[in-house]
């Protein structure tokens, strides 16, 4: 009797999933879910890695009791956390009566955010779960009027809710890569339906708008936007720091193991063009400590920027003060990017383009790499996987001037073709709100 009731009750599920995807998704979804989430715990735990945001992502959290106004963005990670930084800004102003909810997927996404929204967005917390009960006790608590996910996550339960509750829901920055564009190609029947349900979907290139409505998304509601992480701007400080008459390499953000490999490429440079000079900027002052013994084994002047040296007299400047690097890079020749001869997944190479300054950086760059796939299409941005490569490029830049113009042309190009996303995405809410 027992088995006839499973049998019954799977067939009943195979009619009905067959008019509906989403009953299938969910039914499935929500059994493997509650079958190995105890595993995936046991598992965390006994690697050694602590459970972050796993209350919230089930829905357990306190009602933060945020009212009817309320925009939310979604960042599953550091580089979407990022780019959204002066959108997310720019909406708090613009929208003052409105709650700010920012949520991310990652606990990396989430120190980020908290780093950098603490004074701006009004609540903090994790994405949930793609599982009915988890949105649902989610979205009754969180209560949005319009959603923005960064780039493309698609989940088919939360945009169902957002329907069914009529909460407008967008994707902004949208973009695909080739890999995941051959999966949801492959399920179109299903994504189809899920992306029918967007209000909007905006794409950072065309490419990625035909991507997109290949595999369902509604052509007449799915558009280009460009690149939110391009809305960076200029400094208006003016550096001095005695760079004229000398072509300046910036180091920036440099972690433990790259300074060894920037200062012994700038020696063997400086030794052949004696108007080249080094600006390092470690990522974190404290590490000063071992790098400056490297720089006396090298034989090589170095003053600290704090102290208020300059290059008319040294080699290297270290720039130890904090908040000033963006700034610096008004000043260089060119930039290598650091966080990308290691596990850090790169920096962001922007605050150089935006001067219209090329850049190198290593081959970690999982925090941008959209932004170094687009440079790197041109000779604004080179990605080296070695430091005997890193010092060929450096090499390229200093000797031959007219392949250097080229790249410092190409970096405003980008620019120039990739700004105003922000714009797009403040008029999208203005229409809706």
């Amino acid at each position: 009797m027992v088995t006839y009731s499973i049998i019954l009750f799977l067939l009943l599920i195979l009619i009905i999933s067959l008019f509906n995807e989403l009953f299938l998704y969910c039914f499935i979804s929500t059994v493997v879910f509650v079958v190995l989430l105890p595993f995936y715990y046991l598992v965390r735990v006994c690697n050694g890695k602590f459970l972050y945001g796993w209350k919230e992502k089930l829905g357990f959290f306190r009602n933060p009791k945020l009212g009817d106004k309320v925009i939310m963005y979604h960042g599953v990670s550091v580089g979407e956390v990022i780019a959204l930084e002066n959108v997310i800004k720019r909406t708090k102003v613009e929208f003052p009566e409105y709650k700010l909810v920012v949520t991310t997927g990652t606990k990396t996404g989430q120190d980020i955010a908290k780093k950098k929204y603490a004074e701006v967005a009004d609540y903090i917390t994790y994405f949930p779960f793609d599982i009915p009960f988890c949105v649902h006790s989610f979205l009754s608590k969180v209560n949005p009027t319009v959603v923005l996910i960064a780039e493309t996550e698609l989940w088919p339960v939360f945009s169902y809710f957002c329907e069914a509750r009529d909460i407008h829901l967008y994707t902004i920055n949208g973009r695909m890569s080739d890999s995941t564009f051959k999966l949801y190609k492959m399920l179109s029947f299903f994504f189809s339906a899920v992306l029918s349900k967007y209000t909007k979907i905006l794409t950072q290139s065309e490419i990625d708008r035909e991507k997109l409505v290949s595999v369902g998304a509604p052509e007449d509601r799915t558009f280009v936007m460009k690149n939110l992480k391009f809305d960076v701007k200029k400094s208006e400080e003016t550096v001095d720091i005695g760079q004229e008459g000398y072509r300046v390499m910036i180091a920036g953000s440099t972690h433990k193991g790259e300074d060894e490999i920037v200062l012994d490429i700038f020696k063997e440079k400086r030794e052949k063009y004696s108007d080249l000079k080094l600006l390092l900027v470690p990522r974190h002052t404290t590490r000063l400590p071992q790098i400056t013994p490297i720089i006396d084994s090298l034989g090589l002047s170095y003053g600290f920027r704090s102290k208020e040296d300059t290059f008319k007299n040294k080699d290297i400047v270290i720039l130890d003060t904090m908040g000033e690097l963006s700034k610096m890079y008004s000043i260089c020749s060119f930039a290598f990017i650091g966080g990308s001869f290691n596990k850090t997944g790169g920096h962001n190479p922007l605050e150089a383009t935006v001067y219209s300054k090329p850049t190198i950086t290593g081959p970690s760059i999982h925090n941008f790499r959209d932004i170094y796939w687009l440079l790197s299409q041109s000779t604004a941005g080179k990605i080296v996987k070695t430091p005997a490569e890193f010092s060929e490029y450096v090499e390229k830049l200093l000797s031959d001037n007219g392949y250097y113009m080229q790249a410092c042309k190409d970096c405003e190009t980008i620019f120039q073709d990739q700004q105003g996303a922000l714009d797009v995405v403040i008029n999208e809410l203005k229409e809706i709100l």
